[in-house]
């Protein structure tokens, strides 16, 4: 989630040192604007949580890494988002680095004062990426969960998920129950 962008254009170098030694939070870069990441609520909070711990648990041992909102993807030289959960499976992601450049999947937990943003152009700088074949919308209002999925060159196709219905995830073959996504909260919200 977004707050409010610097009032002064930066290089993309200096905006890696600002975030890198910033103590006020993280900060995300879009076209030489850095915009400091605004705080979450708790039902944020335990939804990411719960995504990144069934996700990790589906895909131990196998070649592909969940990376929790920690991690910084870099769209382009001039474009670093943190999304809540990424997970690359290409080789050169895994290990030691900085910043994930080849994500499949990649998961944003909504906020109703940034959905429009999420669904609109930071999809829009997410899709630029060759590599990601989805991407997840987790709703915190109610049980919902939307993905859109690369079908062919620039075309996506969008899938629904409700309640108690099981997510599937094409890109990494694995199924992710709803109730899974929504664990501790599900009977706070419908």
């Amino acid at each position: 989630m977004l707050a409010q962008p610097q009032h002064i254009k930066m290089s993309v170098e200096e905006y890696l040192v600002l975030d890198r030694e910033s103590q006020d939070g993280r900060y995300e870069y879009i076209d030489g604007y850095a915009y400091l990441m605004a705080g979450g609520t708790r039902y944020h909070s335990i939804i990411c949580v719960n995504i990144t711990r069934e996700l990790s648990l589906l895909l131990r041992g196998g070649r592909c890494q969940v990376f929790n909102s920690d991690a910084k993807v870099c769209i382009s030289p001039g474009r670093y988002l943190y999304p809540d959960v990424t997970i690359s499976c290409d080789e050169r992601d895994l290990g030691e680095g900085e910043m994930v450049h080849h994500p499949r999947l990649i998961v944003e937990v909504l906020f109703t004062s940034t959905e429009a943003y999420d669904r609109g152009h930071k999809f829009d700088y997410y899709r630029t990426l060759p590599s990601l074949q989805e991407y997840v919308l987790v709703s915190t209002n109610r049980q919902a969960v939307t993905i859109y999925r690369r079908a062919a060159g620039d075309l996506w196709t969008l899938h629904s998920f409700e309640s108690d219905e099981q997510v599937e995830l094409v890109s990494i073959r694995r199924v992710l129950p709803m109730t899974s996504i929504y664990e501790d909260i599900a009977k706070s919200i419908t």
